[in-house]
């Protein structure tokens, strides 16, 4: 074999190795993504019970409800759609009606979410990404998450960092 063609199967089956490799990172990678849900795409794509997702948006005013065993249900809404969630532990310092919030959880059979990980925001301008996009493309995110949760609508500002 000459020289020039030894170098060229080396360059192949380092190929070969390195397409095997990230084949089997992709894959190993495929079942802990978790994507990112508003509560309208929960709706509208009809989500399959069982499935593992975040959702973000607003805590619906009057919906929160705190249980003796430690339940907490509250409703996330989009001002589109509205989910029910579900979740047991202790919320954090900073969520509230009329907040952005993001939950980690699992879609019920019953269309509720069996939230295991709630995440509120860190300050009055903090709103998810893929949150603020939803409210904005409808018309009715505004700084701040209790304007928006009014349905008040107005100019949008993007000051947080993620």
């Amino acid at each position: 074999m000459t020289r020039r063609r030894r170098r060229s199967v080396l360059i192949l089956v380092c190929g070969a190795v390195l397409a095997a490799a990230l084949g089997l990172v992709l894959t190993a990678m495929r079942d802990t993504i978790v994507f990112f849900r508003s509560p309208t795409e929960v709706a509208s794509q009809k989500v399959a019970p069982g499935t593992r997702f975040r959702l973000g948006g607003l805590v619906e005013a009057g919906s929160l409800k705190r249980e003796a065993d430690g339940h907490v249900e509250f409703a996330v809404t989009d001002t589109g759609s509205t989910v029910a969630v579900r979740y047991r532990g202790l919320l954090p310092d900073l969520f509230r009606e009329g907040q952005g919030v993001v939950t980690e959880g699992v879609l019920q059979a019953d269309g509720s979410f069996r939230a295991d990980t709630v995440l509120a925001k860190h300050d009055e301008t903090y709103m998810p990404r893929e949150v603020a996009d939803a409210l904005k493309a409808q018309g009715r995110w505004q700084e701040g998450g209790a304007a928006a949760a009014k349905g008040q609508s107005g100019p949008v500002s993007r000051t947080a960092t993620q």
